[in-house]
């Protein structure tokens, strides 16, 4: 039986583990409090619209991983703990997978996604499907974060309609921060898991393009895609991190990576000392608010104070003309065109045009914000045969990789990166290169800020190492206060 003193409240995956394998609580009693907390805060008080809906099996599941439990032991450090998947990850379950779209709100997918299937693997509970940003921010242009067709807005715990709540994995971002479960998957293709978890007051980990399979999630790019961790704690990260990573034949650049390391060991609360860092002032923190600049320059010097070296003048070469998203446009078509004609036929959708077409059958609720980037994305071939591709295809890898993180880091003889919240995303995204952050505290009003860590391919042990090092020398994260309204 469940001590009475407990509570579920912010607890860590180490502690809930702790718990469970003494006999003091269940994985069933764990699920009923996420879904009670998500009864009073999801859609009435708060209002936080970060769950789409919930797996009709997860009790059923959490009682089968307590049996097994009981007469094996657990499986590893996610055996029985809830975790929350953006809407656009494959479940072959009674879930579906909409992408936030209303025009796939009764849409089945055939087969779990692989990183899905090894979270059941590893003894998970997929406790439901997180709203998001229709598309993942890919619809068109000027679309809030964290609004969907099919969802509604997610709301910041923090500031309910004051504070942005990030995008596109808001819904995942925002059910972590509310204690609606204990860790969630979130996507990124440009900023999209790192901007979320700054905003929520989490610590986000985008990692190497390779080290998570991305065949049954919803794409955008075949370059630029991956999936993620989104937790409270960095240790918490890293544990879903191990169980998110594998090699799948089907995704070939998967095939790219090393021998998987065990992130816990990079857990070190000395993981900063001796590490050199680069820090871009020009255009990212210069761009902060007073207020926000000196929050992250207090975070800057907790980095000193523990052991790290800044080099201020670690600054990005220039390219030779702007960054532009024609990568993206062109890769959209053809990626996303390719998961359409996985879906049942009689959803009538297998092309761009398909769905642009029924957006305008009913625009009142699929056309709030317009479609502009799928407009654009309709007019490419869909062959990435188009000159203007490729050639932005080479250009943003050359200019992040051998001549942009790769080239600053060995110049300047550095190990890591440093940002503030998600600013300097778009870099490591172009390059595949991972990134984490962790949070850096708030403003006055209570707005959260982050810190981000990039660091080049498959570095995330000295990422998960310098991040943890921070949290543990701050403990910045602190839990919402909700309202019930």
């Amino acid at each position: 039986m469940q001590n009475s003193t407990l509570s579920f409240h912010e607890r860590s995956v180490s502690e809930l583990q702790q718990w469970l394998n003494e006999g003091k609580t269940t994985s069933y009693e764990l699920v009923s409090f996420y879904f009670e907390q998500i009864a009073k805060h999801n859609d009435r008080g708060a209002g936080l619209r970060a769950v789409l809906e919930i797996n009709p099996d997860a009790l059923v599941i959490a009682r089968q991983l307590d049996k097994e439990r009981s007469e094996t032991g657990a499986r590893g450090p996610l055996h029985g703990i809830p975790v929350l998947l953006k809407d656009n990850i494959d479940t072959a379950d009674h879930m579906h997978t909409s992408a936030g779209s209303k025009l796939l709100e009764h849409s089945y997918a055939k087969a779990d996604a692989p990183l899905a299937e090894n979270l059941r693997k590893a003894g998970a509970i997929i406790l439901g499907k997180a709203n998001m940003t229709e598309w993942a921010n890919f619809m068109t242009e000027g679309m809030p974060s964290g609004y969907s067709s099919r969802g509604g807005q997610v709301l910041n715990p923090y500031g309910p309609g004051v504070f942005d709540v990030g995008g596109s994995s808001s819904g995942s971002a925002a059910a972590v921060a509310a204690n609606f479960v204990t860790v969630a998957v979130g996507t990124e293709t440009s900023g999209s898991i790192l901007s979320p978890a700054s905003q929520n007051n989490l610590v986000g980990i985008k990692p190497t393009v390779g080290l998570i399979s991305r065949r049954g999630v919803i794409p955008i790019s075949s370059t630029q895609d991956t999936a993620g961790p989104i937790a409270r704690t960095v240790q918490d990260a890293a544990y879903l991190l191990e169980a998110l990573a594998s090699k799948y034949e089907q995704d070939p650049v998967t095939l790219t990576q090393p021998e998987q390391p065990n992130y816990q060991d990079a857990l070190q609360k000395d993981g900063l000392q001796g590490l050199r860092i680069g820090l871009q002032w020009e255009p990212f923190f210069s761009s902060l608010d007073e207020e926000k600049q000196q929050l992250l320059q207090r975070a800057l010097d907790v980095c000193t104070e523990h052991g790290a070296l800044l080099d201020k003048e670690a600054a990005l070469q220039k390219p030779e003309k702007p960054w532009g998203a024609d990568v993206l446009i062109y890769e959209f078509k053809t990626a996303l065109e390719s998961y359409l004609r996985t879906l049942d036929p009689s959803l009538g959708i297998r092309t761009i045009e398909d769905i642009m077409a029924k957006h305008h059958e009913d625009p009142n609720a699929l056309l709030r914000y317009g479609q502009t980037l799928f407009e654009q994305t309709s007019k490419t071939s869909g062959t990435l045969t188009e000159p203007e591709y490729i050639e932005s295809l080479l250009f943003d890898q050359r200019n992040t990789r051998e001549e942009g993180i790769d080239k600053v880091l060995r110049e300047r003889n550095l190990d890591l990166l440093v940002y503030p919240n998600n600013y300097g995303a778009m870099i490591p995204a172009k390059a595949g290169y991972p990134s984490i952050t962790v949070p850096a505290g708030f403003t006055k009003a209570g707005e959260p800020v982050g810190i981000t860590f990039t660091g080049p391919a498959y570095s995330e042990p000295l990422l998960i190492q310098a991040a943890y090092a921070f949290e543990q020398a701050t403990h910045f994260r602190r839990a919402p206060q909700l309202s019930m309204g």
